[in-house]
């Protein structure tokens, strides 16, 4: 019998991204088994699943509207919904096992799974666990973690310290600096910052970057700037005028825009937080300061008490954030020190470990 498995989880690249490299680490272990997505209609996971090969199935939820409490009301009618279209799933898949990554469909998806006994597994990429995480790590067999210390959230003994699972073509990196800079037209004579936003765009580090720009090129410096939704029609004029910037709202080939860069500036989220240690990459890090709990500045935290980051706060970031990078540039013994700590901290088989434990167990 094949084993079938359900992955559930989505909102943000760094929820599908890893879910989708532990998918194809159970495939390259077992090309028989068989894997369905579970995620939210109309999220980011509806277009990324299907690109990668994989077929999903959307619910009808959204989560909890901490800015609008009106905008709550639909809620508990929308978790029932999706708890029947889950029990219709199951009825037709029959899952081995779930795997939740954290996003608004990994509850409901556990949640029915533990109720009917299947093996359930979680992924938990950041540093603070989610309410929901929490919730489900009490009856899950196995809690695959990013980073030490989590026991305060989920029983001990359920932990298993994986590391974030990174894309493939990152963990697997070889390119030069050289071939790098030449994808992007720039110069390898000058050092290069990387600003990303990440998956849904920064407005405060897209700002920071439109209002001391000529700061930044007087500096010496050339940029690869991936602006995400926000402020990509003003980034790409600016990159038109000025050889020295690459500008674009996405970049597809993240692993040509690591091996260019020198310095990188970037939100904390779990996902980039993890890249950054295997690029091993010199870091300014600006953590968005309205994700759940803060999570953000946690994750970034791990890494700025170790020495191998620097951390600017989002309210200053406008006003401050191109001059640590400068400052970082002319720094080039403090670069070479985060580089070395970066090392240490790197994982490029989380992939790996999350399937092997996952197969051990289905």
């Amino acid at each position: 019998m094949h084993k079938k498995l359900i992955i559930a989880g989505g909102g943000t690249g760094g929820h599908i991204f890893p879910a989708i490299a532990i998918a194809n680490a159970l495939q390259r272990k077992d090309p028989s088994i068989q894997i369905l997505f579970v995620g939210a209609k109309g999220k980011m996971e509806m277009e990324k699943v299907p690109q990668a090969g994989y077929a999903i199935e959307g619910l009808d939820i959204a989560g909890f509207n901490r800015s609008s409490l009106i905008k709550n009301i639909a809620l508990p009618f929308k978790l029932v919904k999706s708890f029947f279209q889950v029990r219709k799933i199951f009825k037709a898949f029959r899952p081995d096992a779930v795997i939740g990554v954290g996003g608004y469909s990994t509850f409901p998806v556990l949640k029915y799974a533990q109720s009917k006994r299947i093996p359930t597994f979680i992924h938990e990429s950041n540093s603070f666990a989610g309410k929901a995480n929490i919730l489900l790590g009490k009856n899950a067999t196995k809690v695959f973690t990013a980073t030490d210390g989590m026991e305060k959230f989920f029983p001990a003994d359920r932990i298993l310290i994986t590391g974030n699972p990174v894309r493939q073509s990152i963990a697997t990196m070889n390119i030069s600096r050289e071939t790098a800079l030449q994808y992007f037209s720039l110069s390898p004579d000058k050092i290069t910052v990387l600003v990303v936003g990440g998956s849904l765009g920064a407005r405060s580090v897209n700002e920071a970057v439109a209002a001391h720009v000529d700061e930044l090129l007087k500096a010496g410096l050339q940029l690869i700037w991936q602006t995400g939704k926000t402020l990509s029609k003003e980034a790409m004029e600016i990159a038109v005028a000025h050889k020295e910037i690459w500008a674009n709202e996405f970049i597809t080939e993240m692993q040509y825009a690591y091996a260019a860069a020198d310095i990188i500036m970037a939100r904390a989220g779990a996902m980039t937080v993890a890249e950054i240690c295997v690029a091993q990459k010199p870091v300014i890090f600006v953590p968005y300061p309205f994700a759940t709990e803060d999570h953000q500045t946690v994750n970034a935290l791990q890494l700025v008490n170790k020495g191998a980051a620097w951390l600017v706060k989002d309210e200053a970031a406008k006003d401050t954030a191109i001059g640590k990078v400068i400052e970082l540039a002319k720094d080039e013994a403090t670069r070479k020190y985060m580089s070395g700590v970066l090392a240490t901290l790197s994982v490029t088989d989380a992939d790996e470990r999350v399937a092997n434990e996952i197969l051990k167990t289905i």
